[in-house]
């Protein structure tokens, strides 16, 4: 793995606004190349438990980012349960991260439905055979694989009525750029009326 010449993060050169410096540092990791830079960990928690697995994002804009996944699995409870979530980029071979914390809120059913035919025809069937996050075997699962495949053979698939996007609406953005001897680069942005704020953290 190649890693990239050291870089800085100062802030008189840092956007104020999160979502453009979110923008450009996205933009360096897909023009990098980078395998899935749309990856980022998602955490959501009910009664104290925390959870975190990998999603990917699916949309950006002024409101927040959005992510799809059925409304039954275990963070479409937790998130349903406790609308609150940490989201987190992570770009090694940049040394680079981002952190998002917000509140969270399902994205509308036309939203939703217009995501859903834009994906591969086997993973709008696999949306529909699978009970995300519940026990099955293999055998179960490829069964109704078949099923779905056979009850809407040459017809549109339909978006299941439990499954859409959910909308993370940023609190907090922190961005961390890696620099030598650990004395890494951390600039926090949080809302100060209509603007944000920006704050540098110790490494």
């Amino acid at each position: 793995m190649v890693r990239m010449a050291e870089e800085f993060l100062l802030e008189h050169g840092a956007s104020p606004n999160p979502f453009e410096q979110f923008d450009a540092w996205f933009g360096d990791a897909v023009a990098a190349g980078l395998h899935e830079p749309n990856a980022m960990a998602l955490a959501s928690s009910i009664d104290g438990h925390p959870s975190v697995r990998m999603v990917l994002l699916k949309e950006r804009d002024a409101r927040g980012f959005v992510f799809f996944t059925n409304y039954g699995s275990r963070k479409g409870r937790e998130l349903t349960a406790n609308p609150h979530a940490a989201l987190l980029f992570f770009w090694a071979t940049m040394q680079r991260q981002i952190r998002i914390e917000g509140s969270v809120g399902r994205v509308s059913r036309e939203e939703s439905a217009a995501y859903f035919r834009t994906r591969a025809r086997g993973a709008q069937v696999g949306a529909w055979a699978s009970v995300q996050s519940e026990i099955v075997t293999r055998q179960a699962l490829d069964a109704r694989v078949t099923e779905i495949e056979a009850e809407y053979e040459g017809r549109e698939i339909p978006v299941p009525p439990f499954w859409g996007g959910f909308r993370v609406e940023p609190s907090s953005f922190e961005f961390w750029q890696g620099r030598t001897h650990r004395l890494h680069d951390r600039l926090r942005y949080v809302p100060e009326g209509s603007a944000w704020r920006i704050e540098r953290l110790a490494p």
